[in-house]
Formats: structure tokens, C-alpha cells, sequence
């Protein structure tokens, strides 16, 4: 069986989802400077181990890098998931509230709000990339469902893994090649579009680099 190719759209789609994501990680990134040298340095030591040719399997070890993508969780693709009820069921709360929700109704899952749960993300508001490393994994803390950028159960993106490793190619290699600086401010999120991206020009200077192998 010969598998059906995807539509012109949903690869328009990606790229959008894709170079709006590898904005917000460069520009958070670009104003925090500890964490731009930790990945600076995970890029040093990948390397001196491998060399210059990065593979799939390389990026797989960019976990540093694989961290700080994951501002998707402050500037997700979407604001809400919407998703109809197949079979009723009961929600109960951390409270001891009890919700049933009926069959034939739709839910709206609110990201922006699921993303930024005190009682699951610590600091919310602040870019920590270090929330999702082993020993505090944030992003597990409050089952598989507390971080849906990528939606969840059956449903969930099947590119998620394919736009994490797109993304790592395209950071891996600038932060390489290139010493980068932020020189306008931090843009605001434009939610004027359905897929929420920076407003106005995010402006980088950038200078040849190399990173030794040696």
C-alpha cells in the first residue's frame, strides 16, 4: 500500500510552524545569555566528539538544544485545541470538583493557559529551559497531557519529532557558524494571525565563527 502524499497545505503549514518556532527559540535564546552559552557549548563538545558532519543520530544527543525549543510551551502554534466528545466522561479536580462532560459536546483546550499552570510550571512567565531536563521534567509533572503544543493521545502531531529535528538543523548549524546578537527588542506576539508569530521584524547581527574540532 502506497501511503497518500501529504497535501500542499499541511507542508505550507509546517514550514510556517517550523520557522515561526526557530524565531521565538533564537530570540529567546538571543536575550538569554546563560542559556545561549550553554548551548553554545553543547555545540563545542558535539564537535570535538564528532566533527563538523552532524547526523541524525548526533542531533538526537542535542538535548541542551532540544530544551530550548521547547519555548513552544511560551509560544505555542496555536492558542487552543478543539476536540469532540465521542463518549461522556468525568473530570475530576486536584480540588475534589466533579465535571461531566457530555457526548456530542466540544472541548476547547486552552494552550496558552495549560502551558502556564504554576502548579505544574514553576515561574511560568520565565523562559527556563532547564524545566524540561531530568530531575524536574515539568513537562511530565502533571501527566502526559500537561504539554499539548503537540496535541495528545491519538491525535497528536505526527511531525512532532520531524519539527524538533528541523528546527535542531537549523539552530545547530547557525549556532556553529555564526556569533549572533539580538539588536531589536523582544517582540511581542502578534495574535492578529491564527498561528501566533513575532510582531513586527526580529533583528539579528551575525558574525562567521567556527567552532574547532580539536
Amino acid at each position: 500500500m502506497v501511503a497518500p502524499r501529504p497535501s500542499r497545505r499541511s507542508l505550507v503549514h509546517r514550514k510556517q510552524t517550523s520557522s515561526t518556532t526557530s524565531t521565538w527559540t533564537g530570540a529567546r535564546l538571543l536575550s538569554h545569555p546563560t542559556f545561549l552559552a550553554a548551548v553554545v557549548e553543547e555545540q563545542k563538545q558535539i564537535v570535538k566528539k564528532y566533527g563538523d558532519q552532524i547526523d541524525y543520530s548526533i542531533l538526537l544527543e542535542m538535548e541542551t538544544l532540544h530544551c530550548c525549543i521547547k519555548v513552544l510551551r511560551m509560544h505555542p502554534p496555536t492558542a487552543s485545541l478543539f476536540r469532540k466528545v465521542h463518549k461522556s466522561f468525568i473530570v475530576n479536580t486536584k480540588e475534589g470538583t466533579q465535571y461531566e462532560i457530555p457526548k456530542g459536546h466540544t472541548i476547547a483546550s486552552p494552550m496558552l493557559f495549560n502551558n502556564n499552570i504554576p502548579s505544574i510550571f514553576k515561574d511560568p512567565g520565565v523562559y527556563d529551559p532547564t524545566r524540561f531536563r531530568p530531575g524536574r521534567e515539568e513537562d511530565k509533572a502533571g501527566g502526559k497531557f500537561c504539554f499539548t503544543v503537540f496535541g495528545g493521545g491519538r491525535h497528536s502531531c505526527l511531525g512532532e519529532a520531524y519539527a524538533y529535528m528541523q528546527i535542531k538543523v537549523i539552530w545547530s548549524h547557525l549556532l556553529r557558524n555564526f556569533e549572533l546578537e539580538l539588536v531589536s527588542p523582544f517582540p511581542e506576539m502578534d495574535w492578529s494571525k491564527i498561528m501566533p508569530v513575532p510582531k513586527g521584524k526580529v533583528m539579528v547581527t551575525y558574525k562567521r565563527r567556527s567552532v574547532p574540532s580539536t
